[in-house]
């Protein structure tokens, strides 16, 4: 099966980078499904992998978690799925990537494929919109207030794949009045239109630009980008007993600034779930078929952002200059092989 994969972390500018390849065609067994793709989307997690694993001396790293496609075989314990379902997911960390033909994932963690889009735009999904539930409703658990606070969401990197989607979700299953960040035109435009109340700019001090605003002191922040600058502004701005959570990887960060206002820190990484195949496991294909639904319902969009056409390394390696720039808005989708 035709595939894009690399031996060596390289710089993306290094045609080696990422490289067409052709890998054996792999097997379902236990409650694996085998999907052929038809669309997969990139995220910071594959700059960061392919820039930092090695694979063993002489093997393939096949990066890409973002899928969406058709099953065409399944293991004996399979359950949920059957030969012919379309379904969308994002994979798990310590396994083969998508960027491929074929790829075997669990059903646990698979959701069916929104019937309202198109390869693409599902695509553009499952990583994203599991982490933004998951921070939302699992670990924020923004549906329980913070006591004196004003019901309200600040969103850092509100343009971004995970912001975009989250910004979403809050808009679509609560009521917060979500406050988003982004600097450029386009990028304050695009979050407006995904349903943001309010757009503050990530260049300047968040704590000043808020306090201008009329939600007073937020209960909730998410930081999805650059907490290392933020992080005193978020301290400032967030209501006593209110909760921070973010997903990026700061250099260094002291949970002891967040005592005084009694703040709660709260991390999220979508792959915890399947990488230690924990008890409700299971949860991430659920929320999938909730967002599916949502999609359906009309009350989400999308987030693809740009179409980089064929799933192929020169294709691949445009995709992760772009997320590497730190100028990436939405998702960057490709779709199907050549022939």
């Amino acid at each position: 099966m035709r595939a894009v994969g690399y031996q060596t972390p390289l710089p993306i500018d290094n045609p080696e980078a990422l490289q067409d390849i052709d890998l054996p065609k792999p097997v379902p067994v236990g409650r694996d499904i085998l999907v052929e793709i038809r669309a997969v989307s990139v995220n910071p997690v594959d700059t960061k992998v392919r820039r930092s694993a090695a694979p063993e001396s002489g093997q393939w790293r096949v990066l890409g978690w973002d899928a969406a496609g058709v099953v065409t075989a399944v293991g004996p314990d399979v359950s949920k799925f059957s030969v012919g379902d379309e379904v969308f997911y994002a994979g798990a960390l310590q396994r083969a990537g998508t960027n491929a033909q074929f790829h075997l994932v669990d059903e646990r963690i698979v959701g069916r494929k929104p019937r309202s889009l198109d390869w693409a735009e599902a695509a553009a999904l499952p990583l994203t919109a599991i982490t933004a539930w998951e921070m939302l409703f699992d670990r924020l658990d923004v549906r329980r207030a913070v006591p004196g606070a004003t019901p309200s969401l600040l969103i850092v990197g509100g343009a971004g794949g995970v912001g975009s989607i989250a910004i979403q979700l809050a808009r679509a299953l609560t009521d917060l009045t979500v406050i988003a960040t982004a600097s450029r035109p386009e990028t304050r435009e695009w979050v407006r239109q995904l349903g943001a109340h309010h757009v503050i700019d990530h260049t300047q001090s968040l704590a000043a630009q808020v306090m201008h605003l009329p939600t007073g002191a937020p209960g909730f922040v998410f930081s999805t980008t650059q907490t290392d600058r933020h992080f005193e502004d978020i301290v400032a701005l967030l209501a006593p007993q209110g909760r921070f959570g973010l997903i990026d990887d700061p250099t260094e960060l002291s949970a002891l600034p967040l005592k005084r206002k009694s703040l709660s820190l709260h991390w999220e990484l979508m792959f915890t779930r399947p990488l230690f195949e924990t008890a409700d496991m299971s949860a991430q294909g659920m929320l999938l078929d909730e967002v599916a639904a949502l999609i359906d319902a009309g009350r989400v969009r999308t987030t693809l952002a740009e179409h980089y056409g064929l799933i192929n390394a020169e294709n691949l390696r445009r995709a992760h200059a772009v997320i590497e720039s730190g100028r990436a808005k939405g998702k960057i989708v490709l779709e199907g092989f050549c022939n």
